[in-house]
């Protein structure tokens, strides 16, 4: 229906049918385009920013549909006037029901002339509120009694404001459809003043916004949702920072431990988080000196991410020191760890590496788990040392653990470390990138220069996950 409030002003004419028709074209070229990434993104829902990132595809396609159905209006203009109404000076046309499947069939009109108290309503309307098309509709006194109760208010202030001060309409309020269905229609109208000026009538359009005030309340509901779970895993973020930073000892500078460490030993470490991930993982690095004299070296990870890993890490960690200083040795303390695993509620696996050095003859007895055996640095170049057999924790009972003895000399480097530490390379790739480094670290002067060599080789690149390095100078 043409916006008009003069009853004898001249209704405005539809733009040309090719440019609305190019702008179809493109809105349509859009919807298909904005389905398809859709499509591509779709998941099953488990993740709170995937649930909103699909709200929005879903409201904006809703919104393009809108778009599509309000370009056809317009290039269709206006419906025909029926020969027996062209004679009615105050009333409005009311155009046919619709095609089956029409873009039209979400917009309704209507107009109520003020001076016959007669009122006029396209098909549309008489679907969108879902009445008889054979019935009367429904007066201005009238359509309050199929309004929601809390909106009847809003549409009488609205109604008493077009025609007393002649203010345009433009608000929403839900409906009642005699099956009981609550839909949402957003109104907007002006008032139709007469030659002397007097309202006349009152003409609207009346449009379901059902499904697009629902997109929108998913989206926000999705947003909320986002925003309780990245601060839920902020929260779980700096509790296993926390949990981390008061079980493993400190790395910044040299390793600082009760009554200044090992005489024997120059100990250095570092941990290095992952870029990929906020969560913390379960890597672990770990000095402890012993009541006999020995000092252990044990580095190891725990898989998974967040609280729960990080607390499973510190209690595997603890289970080290224990039983290391009751007297356990590697291959022993690696069996005990894989059955405390085993018999944990939530299955878990993990990797180890422990070190028993004997100062008074430098050697050290080891054991490992699954995990990347250490690296031996002398005179300039490096190897890997043999590791004796071991599967990973938690993944069998039973399991036996060998260990083996390693002479050590004065000079020698020991270096421990996670997966994880040389960025997109693994197994013996990653071996030997940091066997590379044998020349440099003969040349540093400390244990703590061969770690930041590690650290400004590998610490600025991309990594999937956690890594965790220990290196240990034997000094006498």
């Amino acid at each position: 229906m043409p916006s008009h409030l003069s009853a004898d002003r001249p209704a405005a004419q539809p733009p040309g049918r090719g440019s609305v028709d190019a702008l179809i074209s493109q809105t349509r070229r859009l919807k298909g385009d904005m389905d398809a990434v859709r499509r591509d993104t779709q998941s099953d829902g488990s993740d709170p920013q995937d649930r909103w990132q699909r709200a929005l595809y879903d409201l904006a396609l809703h919104q393009l549909d809108d778009l599509d159905e309000h370009l056809a209006q317009l290039r269709d203009g206006p419906p025909p006037v029926p020969a027996s109404q062209e004679a009615a000076p105050a009333a409005r046309a009311v155009p046919p029901a619709p095609r089956r499947g029409s873009l039209l069939s979400r917009v309704g009109s209507a107009e109520w002339n003020l001076l016959t108290d007669e009122a006029g309503w396209s098909g549309e309307l008489y679907q969108i509120l879902g009445r008889d098309p054979a019935a009367p509709p429904l007066t201005l006194d009238e359509l309050p009694s199929v309004v929601f109760d809390e909106d009847r208010p809003r549409l009488t202030a609205m109604v008493t404001d077009c025609l007393v001060d002649a203010k345009p309409i433009d608000g929403e309020f839900r409906v009642v459809r005699p099956d009981g269905d609550v839909r949402t229609v957003h109104m907007m109208g002006e008032p139709v003043l007469d030659t002397d000026g007097s309202t006349a009538s009152m003409w609207a359009v009346l449009r379901d916004v059902s499904e697009l005030r629902r997109s929108q309340r998913t989206v926000s509901e999705t947003r909320d949702s986002l925003q309780r779970h990245r601060h839920r895993a902020q929260a779980e973020h700096r509790l296993a920072v926390e949990l981390q930073e008061a079980v493993l000892p400190p790395w910044r500078g040299s390793l600082r431990l009760p009554h200044q460490g090992p005489e024997t030993l120059d100990l250095a470490a570092h941990y290095l988080p992952s870029s990929a991930s906020a969560l913390i993982g379960g890597d672990w690095y770990d000095v402890l000196e012993l009541a006999d004299g020995e000092t252990l070296l044990s580095v190891g990870d725990l898989t998974g991410h967040g609280v729960a890993v990080t607390s499973g890490m510190a209690t595997l960690l603890g289970a080290v020191r224990g039983m290391a200083m009751a007297g356990t040795q590697p291959g022993q303390l690696m069996a005990w760890l894989n059955q405390l695993l085993d018999a944990t509620v939530q299955p878990a696996l993990g990797s180890a590496v422990c070190c028993r050095y004997r100062p008074e003859t430098r050697t050290m007895v080891w054991a490992q788990a699954g995990h990347p055996a250490p690296l031996l640095f002398r005179d300039g170049t490096g190897r890997r040392l043999h590791a004796p057999a071991g599967v990973l924790l938690g993944a069998t009972s039973g399991a036996v653990y060998e260990q083996t003895e390693e002479t050590l000399r004065p000079g020698d480097l020991l270096l421990l470390h996670t997966d994880g530490l040389v960025p997109t390379h693994s197994g013996a790739a990653a071996v030997n990138r940091l066997l590379d480094l044998a020349p440099r670290f003969g040349e540093a002067g400390t244990a703590q220069d061969c770690v930041r060599m590690v650290v400004e080789e590998f610490g600025e690149a991309e990594r999937e996950t956690d890594a965790c390095v220990l290196l240990a100078r034997v000094t006498a």
